[in-house]
């Protein structure tokens, strides 16, 4: 039998290869990968700088480098840096920018069906609900048909932050009845537009950063934008005393990360589940920020002397019921709007009764508590 090598011998003959391949130039440490050279991304979002959305893309883009060790860099932009607000889903399709953090609500004009998809009543389903639907119920995959299929545009869309549940906005002048809102000429987008359009306001849709010099020069009587902390910065308080809540057409809004396909489809399998979970993660912890900004920004309003009054149940029952019309000639004509529907119709038909039986009504608990500390009335 051939005798085997002695341990002295065989360290001292891995230590003299050690040393010729490092002489060599082709030495790699035990354990260590080759280091690697970042993947680069340009990405731009439809926000002003000092937007809580912004910090919403601030967030996911961290998220995307720490999750990924630094493997995926990414620079972002605010609006407008290369190409304006509503430009953003064309621009990561022709590869000007990489992705982009906006809404598809942006776009409606080029697919309809970017409303059930993205915001509005929501059949009654909440941000818990909507976040089942899409991950569990088909939404992500219907979202990205409707881009993919429908659209012929190069991009993956992963629905990321919550901006939610939304004021109906900000008037000069105070609002009374349904009869004081008609004829006004009032900024909301999406599903907000074409629903109060039907009841006889004048809806008008433009970026955030336009929205303060419009009513300033009396362009728009009123404006939706987000919420107390956003409008805030924004300067809304500023030109108009009179602040409304709640809105029927942003109780749930949920806005995107849409890459481009080519640039997606190159990543390897791990950086990709890396961006599924680091949307998913951002969805939940701006969603609690958001809210506790908010909270936080509504009481300094109230002291600052704006006027936060409850927005009257006849505007917003008729704008379910309008909305709900405008739903139906949508699927009447539309099978692709049809089938987003449908499948949120099965969704939420099984978890808003459960729901609505089984959880305690936030109300019961809270007002148990906190019943002297409510400021809208």
């Amino acid at each position: 039998m051939r005798r085997l090598m002695s341990v002295k011998s065989a360290i001292a003959l891995a230590i003299v290869a050690g040393i010729v391949a490092f002489l060599a130039g082709s030495y790699t440490q035990p354990g260590l990968a080759t280091a690697q050279s970042p993947i680069r991304w340009k990405v731009q979002s439809a926000w002003p700088p000092t937007s809580i959305v912004q910090d919403a893309a601030k967030l996911l883009v961290e998220m995307i480098e720490k999750n990924s060790g630094g493997r995926l860099k990414i620079e972002l932009l605010p609006a407008g840096a290369i190409v304006p607000a509503f430009e953003i889903q064309d621009a990561v399709n022709r590869g000007v920018l990489d992705a982009g953090h906006t809404t598809p609500g942006y776009i409606i004009g080029k697919q309809q069906a970017f409303i059930p998809l993205t915001h509005g009543p929501m059949l009654g389903m909440d941000f818990i609900d909507y976040f089942g639907w899409y991950w569990e119920g088909g939404g992500h995959e219907l979202l990205n048909e409707a881009y993919q299929k429908n659209l012929n545009m190069k991009v993956v869309s992963f629905q990321v932050h919550p901006e939610g549940p939304q004021a109906m906005g900000w008037f000069k002048k105070e609002i009374r009845t349904f009869a004081d809102i008609r004829g006004q000429k009032y900024r909301i987008f999406g599903i907000g537009a074409e629903t109060y359009g039907k009841l006889g306001i004048s809806a008008v849709t433009i970026p955030g950063g336009e929205i303060v010099p419009a009513l300033e020069r009396g362009v728009i009587d009123g404006a939706e934008w987000i919420n107390c902390y956003d409008d805030k910065i924004l300067g809304l308080d500023k030109v108009a005393k009179f602040h409304y809540v709640p809105g029927m057409h942003e109780p749930v809004t949920v806005g995107e990360f849409i890459i481009n396909k080519g640039k997606y489809d190159a990543l390897p399998a791990d950086l990709k589940e890396i961006i599924k979970t680091s949307v998913q993660a951002a969805y939940w912890v701006h969603f609690v920020r958001f809210q506790e900004k908010t909270a936080k920004a509504c009481a300094e309003l109230i002291k600052e002397g704006i006027k936060i009054i409850k927005t009257s149940d006849e505007l917003n029952q008729r704008f379910l019921k309008e909305y709900d019309q405008i739903s139906k000639a949508h699927m009447a004509k539309d099978p692709f709007y049809k089938k987003v529907v449908d499948s949120q119709m099965k969704y939420a038909e099984l978890l808003v009764p459960y729901r609505l039986s089984y959880w305690p009504p936030y109300n019961f608990i809270a007002e148990h508590y906190w019943k002297e500390k409510i400021w809208l009335k």
